[in-house]
């Protein structure tokens, strides 16, 4: 196993000027593009991110940066106590990353933290808008593998016409700045209230795929994901509704089966394996496409 000193990121770590005596380091598990580490200095305990660039997956710090102070500026994320570029320092929070049986569990406050979000954040975005639209996001993946001769290319008409299909099964719904990365590891529960974490995809989008991305990386059953919509919508969904949603579920599904597509082609994170990620994700879309058409047949 490489020793964090083997990375080098010790001693970034060390150089940053914004700590108070001796420090000790210690990493961080999870983050499958990303390096994590928890500091504690003499003033307490601090997590540091480290990132760069990704135009690959539209990814850019900055407006991630942007992102997270804006979250925490509306109460929903820790606080950016230094950053600089492809480091971002943030206060650390007590409190346990979720699992997807947590998400599960929990349908009415997954619901309430997004809605929080959706509506609180416009305000506080600031600089150039970015737009989240996932159907786009698959067609440049699309791109993406075929310049890059992924060992996909010869199944990517496939996912076109799957994505092709579910956008034409979305209804209109007024944007909203979305997170968009709603995986259970993004959810911090202090035993009081949820934070969010991890805003790299953050932009302006529709509602419909925060809620399909948490049902679907979590796992949700029918009984849970409409929970979740009643909670989020205020009223019992219609059909039109549930299908917009299951429909999302297979596009987020796809869009991240899609993105660890593209990610073994230009990632080498420590540990991460995309081609088993890759094929996890195939194999919940595969699922999640035959109940939808087994519900709605195909278009």
């Amino acid at each position: 196993m490489t020793s964090i000193a083997e990375t080098g990121y010790d001693d970034r770590i060390a150089r940053l000027p914004c700590w108070s005596g001796n420090i000790e380091i210690a990493p961080l598990p999870g983050g499958l593009s990303n390096a994590s580490f928890l500091v504690t200095d003499g003033s307490g305990r601090h997590v540091v991110r480290f990132g760069r660039d990704f135009p690959f997956h539209h990814v850019l710090r900055e407006r991630e940066l942007m992102t997270a102070r804006a979250a925490h500026a509306c109460g929903l994320a820790p606080r950016i106590e230094y950053a600089e570029p492809g480091v971002m320092v943030s206060a650390f929070i007590e409190a346990r990353t979720w699992k997807a049986e947590d998400v599960c569990a929990n349908p009415g406050r997954v619901a309430k933290l997004i809605r929080e979000f959706h509506a609180k954040l416009p305000a506080e975005i600031s600089g150039p808008g970015f737009m989240f639209w996932v159907f786009h996001v698959i067609r440049d993946y699309a791109r993406t593998l075929r310049a890059g001769e992924s060992r996909f290319v010869p199944r990517l008409p496939a996912f076109l016409e799957i994505a092709a299909e579910m956008e034409g099964a979305q209804v209109p719904l007024p944007i909203v700045f979305g997170h968009n990365d709603l995986l259970p590891a993004n959810f911090l529960d202090d035993g009081k209230r949820l934070w969010l974490i991890d805003f790299e995809y953050a932009g302006f989008s529709t509602a419909m795929f925060d809620l399909a991305g948490a049902a679907s990386n979590a796992g949700m059953n029918d009984e849970q994901a409409h929970e979740l919509l009643t909670a989020y919508f205020g009223r019992v969904p219609d059909e039109t509704i549930l299908r917009s949603h299951a429909a999302m579920q297979c596009a987020s599904l796809l869009r991240e089966a899609m993105w660890s597509m593209v990610s073994e082609l230009h990632l080498d994170a420590p540990g991460v394996d995309y081609v088993a990620y890759t094929q996890e994700n195939l194999s919940k879309l595969d699922a999640a496409l035959a109940r939808y058409r087994a519900r709605y047949g195909k278009a």
